[in-house]
C-alpha cells in the first residue's frame, strides 16, 4: 500500500501548542485575556462579526488603488456567484454593521474585538497570512476625548502587558477635510517638482494616493519625503483646536508621545488623529498598534456621516514582545490504582472540578508515573486511592510542598474547595501502609515511620 503523504500547513499560517518549551499560544492567549480585562475596564462591548464579507465592503473601505485591494487580499467567486472576501482587517465589516444593523441607536458605540484576519503578503517575522489582531473602535463620537481615551487604553493595555517599555507613541494629524485637501495640493506640487527622484513605486502612488510617499521604506525616496511640507502649515484653527485636545488629554492622562508629522494614512475618509505605537524590538515590523480618525468611511459605505476613531494591533507582535506567563499548574492530582477506584475516583475529579479546583487524573500508567506526572504539572495536592482505601471509604491526600499527609473520607474530599482542602489537618505520621508507602516515598517529602 502506497504511503499516504499528510498535507503540509499552508505557507503564511502556524499552528500553535500551549505547554511546550516555546508555548507561543500561551503568550497568544496572556495578550487576549489581557485585552478583554482592560477594555472591559473602558466599558467597550466585545462585538463579532464575519469572517467573510461581500467584497464591496473592503474596496469601498480600502481603496481599490491600495496594495491591500489590489494584491493582498483573499477574494473569490462563492457558488452562487458572489464576489466574496476573507476579512483583511476589521474596521470594515465594524462599519458595515453599524449600518446595516442598526447600531446607530447606541452611537456613541464603544466595541472591540480579536480574531483572524487574512492576507497575501510575503511571509516574515511578525508577519503572516492568517494572523490575528485587536481592534477597539468608538463610532459615533466627534469629539478629541473618544481619541484620548482610545490612546490611555492602548498605552495602558501595552504597560498592563510588560512591554511598554521601548514602545513610542508617535502622533500626527492629518487634519479636517479643507486642511487635507490643501496639504494634499501642496504635497502634490511637490512631488511633481521631484519626480524624477522618486522610486517607481511612488510615482504610482503620485497619481493614486500621494500623501503615502511620505512613509516609503524606499531610501530613493527619503529625500523628496523628508523635504516635504508638513501639514502643520496648512491646518485650519478648527484643526488647530482638536489636536491640541488630543495632545493636552495625553498629557492630562500621563501618556507621552513624540510627534512626527510625516506619520499619514491614505485614504480620503482619514481625519484628524493618526497614531502608531513602534518598537525597534521586531526589526522592520515595527508598528505593534496603529489607528486614527476616519469620520468619512461609514459615509463611503453608503450609510450617514458619523465620526469614528480607532485602532488595531497584531496579537502575534504582541506575544514576541510579552514575557512568558507562569506555567498554569494543577490544585489536585487524583491518582487512582485499580479499576474499582478509577471509577470512583471520576467522580471525585469531577466534584473538585465543580467546586472550582483545577484537577488532573491521568488516563494511564502506575503509580510511580503518575506520581511523577503530578510533581512535574506542579500539583499541590495528590489524592491516592485504591482496593484499601475503597474498602474504608477513604483516600490518601497528600501535600507535596511539605510531605504531610493523612487519610479523608471520600465524601469530604469529592465536594470541598480548596480552601477547605488547604485547611485540611495532615500530619506527619504516614497514615499509608505496605505497597502505598514504598511508592510514595521521595514524592514532597519523605513518609515518616
Amino acid at each position: 500500500m502506497a504511503k499516504i503523504e499528510t498535507p503540509r500547513p499552508v505557507r503564511g499560517t502556524q499552528d500553535m501548542l500551549g505547554g511546550t518549551a516555546e508555548a507561543f499560544a500561551e503568550r497568544f492567549a496572556h495578550v487576549v485575556a489581557t485585552f478583554d480585562r482592560v477594555r472591559k475596564l473602558y466599558g467597550f462591548q466585545r462585538v463579532e462579526v464575519p469572517v467573510f464579507e461581500s467584497t464591496a465592503v473592503f474596496a469601498r473601505s480600502l481603496g481599490e488603488s491600495t496594495d491591500v485591494v489590489s494584491k493582498e487580499m483573499y477574494t473569490f467567486e462563492d457558488r452562487g456567484g458572489d464576489s466574496i472576501t476573507l476579512r483583511p482587517e476589521f474596521t470594515a465589516g465594524i462599519s458595515r454593521a453599524y449600518i446595516t444593523e442598526g447600531w446607530q441607536q447606541y452611537a456613541p458605540l464603544k466595541v472591540a474585538t480579536h480574531g483572524p484576519l487574512f492576507r497575501y503578503e510575503r511571509p516574515q517575522k511578525g508577519r503572516f497570512r492568517q494572523f490575528h489582531q485587536l481592534d477597539a473602535e468608538i463610532i459615533g463620537a466627534a469629539e478629541p476625548g473618544a481619541d484620548v481615551e482610545l490612546l490611555v487604553m492602548a498605552d495602558q493595555l501595552l504597560k498592563e502587558l510588560g512591554i511598554a517599555d521601548g514602545v513610542t507613541l508617535t502622533l500626527n494629524t492629518l487634519g479636517d477635510g479643507p486642511s487635507r485637501d490643501a496639504w494634499r495640493a501642496a504635497l502634490i506640487a511637490h512631488f511633481e517638482a521631484h519626480k524624477d527622484q522618486l522610486s517607481e513605486d511612488s510615482v504610482e502612488r503620485l497619481a493614486k494616493n500621494p500623501l503615502r510617499i511620505l512613509d516609503s521604506k524606499d531610501p530613493r525616496d527619503r529625500p523628496v519625503a523628508d523635504s516635504a511640507p508638513g501639514i502643520d502649515a496648512y491646518l485650519t484653527d478648527e484643526a488647530h483646536l482638536f489636536f491640541d485636545k488630543v495632545t493636552s488629554g495625553l498629557k492630562a492622562a500621563g501618556v507621552d508621545y513624540q510627534r512626527n508629522d510625516r506619520l499619514v494614512r491614505g485614504l480620503d475618509y482619514y481625519r484628524h488623529t493618526a497614531f502608531e505605537f513602534v518598537t525597534d524590538r521586531l526589526g522592520a515590523q515595527g508598528t505593534v498598534l496603529g489607528g486614527g480618525r476616519y469620520d468619512g468611511l461609514i459615509e463611503n459605505l453608503g450609510g450617514p456621516a458619523t465620526p469614528a476613531v480607532g485602532w488595531a494591533a497584531g496579537i502575534e507582535r504582541l506575544a514576541m514582545l510579552v514575557d512568558m506567563p507562569e506555567a498554569a499548574k494543577i490544585d489536585v492530582a487524583v491518582i487512582p490504582m485499580g479499576e474499582a477506584a478509577e471509577a470512583v475516583a471520576i467522580g471525585i475529579v469531577a466534584n473538585l472540578r465543580r467546586s472550582g479546583v483545577v484537577t488532573d487524573m491521568g488516563f494511564r500508567g502506575n503509580m510511580k508515573k503518575r506520581m511523577q506526572r503530578a510533581n512535574a504539572a506542579g500539583a499541590k495536592w495528590v489524592v491516592i486511592l485504591g482496593d484499601d482505601e475503597l474498602a474504608e471509604n477513604v483516600a490518601i491526600v497528600r501535600n507535596l510542598e511539605t510531605g504531610t499527609q493523612a487519610k479523608q473520607p471520600i465524601e469530604h474530599i469529592s465536594h470541598l474547595p480548596l480552601s477547605l482542602l488547604d485547611a485540611m489537618p495532615l500530619g506527619r505520621e504516614s497514615e499509608a501502609t505496605g505497597h502505598v508507602a514504598d511508592l510514595l516515598k521521595g514524592f514532597g517529602g519523605e513518609p515518616q515511620a
